[in-house]
């Protein structure tokens, strides 16, 4: 194991630029990056499991064929480099195809969770300007509600189950081309993912991700992570998320490691099965899933332990009980780590480097980056002062952040990127995280922006007005809870709620509806009529306080 200080001491960005994408920077790639590089006879790129048993293996072989045929099909629609293609599938085989073929023609992959609505769908793809979206059967409703939607091609079930008049075939329009294409070649800061990130005052807002962050991808995933060439791998992460298509598709895969998808839904029946099916050796997700293993105690214990050499986990932070039960149960220890769909993972207890761990906190800074305590002026705060966890963009050559697409962001103040989390340096150099300083609701591991939520209660003709906060719960960190004024021809009842929580439900994502709705007369507004959400936010946490006192 490498010493951290001498990894933070010794970093050389150049350096690790050229060992991970071959010294060229001026001539990348993402698809040979991630799968021509390492099409060796017999590599193995992804292992697939379903929902009910069936499984199969891809070669890096298969997937470059695969990936070849579609990037032609591409190029007679009429798709070119920089152009988006969004991605509405589940976690198969096909996805890496689109993925692949996406980047190997230049253009931008955009990835869309299979939880989202049409709203969500509607937004994001009218937002992207998308040429083309896939989807398979079960998404392909969705797409009927989706205005000014683009060409779509449907991966279809059986007996092409799901196909639509004017729909492609995914598997139909393979064999029509050709399984040689070549790659077209970008500049490291050109774009090849196009994520959404949700925000506090206004819908889901764009950012591109350049080729040059494969490098910090590479980075979390072999020094954080600490993959190894004998490890069996499982993100278990949806690739329709930043955790998921960067550190559970785009990280192991330019390393040219195998990788895992469990095409189903997350159960302790499944864990247990892909993890003793595969000798997964390696795990990493989110601490809601790590809570929901826990809950299977003893048994689901004694049918895993001694598979898992490192676990890792993201997306919130990680409750100290949750640690201590995985190394008394398990016998392996499991490490927090920090990041935003803004930056990848700049905050890490590394698997893969020797530093101290300070229980609780989020770890220290990744190399490459410098990550700072600032008060409300911006100046940098000594040891045990709360403050903005903050990028010194300056002496940090791996962030790759450069703003949002066409929209103005009061995130960059002089060289900061201030990440909107309030945290605290810790004596030995580590940050432990305080919590949210905006109103971003972070839910079993999903980042939730109230504005979406309140967008769609309004859409209600019963709503009149609605504030969306994150109420504290012990199993999912934050629920989403919505305040509601409604319309004097409707009546408070539980009814109207319920049907409320369905109408959001539909619209945007099954994470995002408000699991409580509470009627009110009216809100806490500032003078000038902004809505005061944390006023609402901190009666919720004297409460769920007061509950355990």
């Amino acid at each position: 194991m490498r010493d951290y200080l001498s990894a933070i001491t010794e970093f050389d960005y150049s350096r690790t630029v050229e060992a991970a994408l071959a010294g060229n920077l001026q001539a990348l790639n993402a698809c040979v990056e991630c799968c021509d590089r390492h099409a060796l006879p017999g590599r193995i790129a992804l292992f697939w499991e379903s929902r009910d048993g069936r499984s199969a293996t891809v070669t890096f072989s298969d997937l470059r064929d695969q990936a070849a045929r579609f990037a032609n099909f591409l190029l007679a629609q009429g798709v070119r480099r920089g152009d988006k293609v969004a991605g509405l599938l589940p976690r198969t085989a096909e996805l890496l195809v689109v993925v692949l073929a996406t980047w190997r023609i230049g253009a931008v992959y955009q990835p869309l969770f299979t939880a989202f609505g049409p709203n969500a769908i509607e937004h994001r793809l009218n937002s992207s300007g998308a040429a083309l979206v896939v989807t398979d059967a079960a998404n392909r409703p969705k797409l009927a509600e989706v205005d000014a939607c683009p060409t779509i091609v449907t991966v279809t079930g059986p007996k092409g189950e799901g196909l639509v008049r004017g729909d492609f075939s995914f598997w139909a329009e393979l064999p029509n081309h050709a399984n040689d294409c070549e790659p077209v070649m970008l500049g490291a800061d050109e774009p090849f993912l196009l994520m959404f990130t949700s925000g506090t005052t206004g819908p889901a807002k764009a950012l591109s991700v350049p080729l040059k962050a494969i490098v910090a991808f590479q980075s979390y995933t072999r020094d954080a992570v600490d993959l190894r060439p004998e490890d069996a791998f499982w993100n278990v992460a949806d690739p329709g998320w930043a955790y998921g298509i960067y550190f559970g598709v785009t990280g192991p895969l330019s390393m040219g490691h195998p990788i895992t998808f469990y095409d189903g839904p997350f159960t302790l029946e499944s864990t247990c099965r892909v993890i003793n099916k595969y000798g997964i050796t390696n795990l990493t997700g989110s601490p809601t899933a790590y809570r929901l293993l826990i809950a299977g105690g003893k048994q689901f214990a004694e049918s895993i332990k001694g598979r898992l050499r490192i676990v890792s986990s993201a997306g919130e932070p990680l409750n100290p009980e949750v640690i201590r039960w995985f190394a008394d149960n398990l016998g392996v220890t499991i490490h927090d780590h920090y990041g935003q769909t803004e930056l990848g993972m700049v905050l890490c207890n590394h698997h893969g480097l020797a530093h101290p761990v300070h229980l609780g906190a989020a770890g220290f800074a990744s190399p490459g980056h410098r990550i700072v305590v600032l008060d409300d002026d911006y100046h940098e705060l000594p040891a045990g002062q709360p403050g903005i966890l903050a990028v010194d963009r300056e002496q940090s050559p791996m962030c790759w952040f450069a703003g949002y697409d066409g929209v103005n962001t009061k995130a960059f103040v002089g060289k900061y990127y201030l990440s909107g989390d309030t945290v605290e340096l810790n004596p030995d150099g580590s940050i432990s995280f305080v919590g949210r300083s905006d109103d971003v609701i972070t839910t079993s591991g999903y980042r939730v922006g109230p504005f979406d939520v309140e967008s769609a209660l309004v859409e209600h003709p019963a709503v009149v007005e609605a504030a969306v906060v994150g109420k504290p719960c012990p199993e999912r960190t934050e629920l989403v809870k919505a305040f509601v004024v409604i319309n004097e021809q409707y009546r408070a009842t539980p009814e109207l709620a319920e049907e409320l929580r369905l109408h959001v439900r539909k619209r945007l994502a099954a994470h995002a509806y408000p699991r409580e709705i509470e009627f009110v007369s009216d809100l806490p507004k500032t003078p000038s009529g902004k809505l005061q959400r944390f006023i609402l936010r901190n009666q919720e946490i004297a409460k769920a306080q007061a509950a355990v006192a």
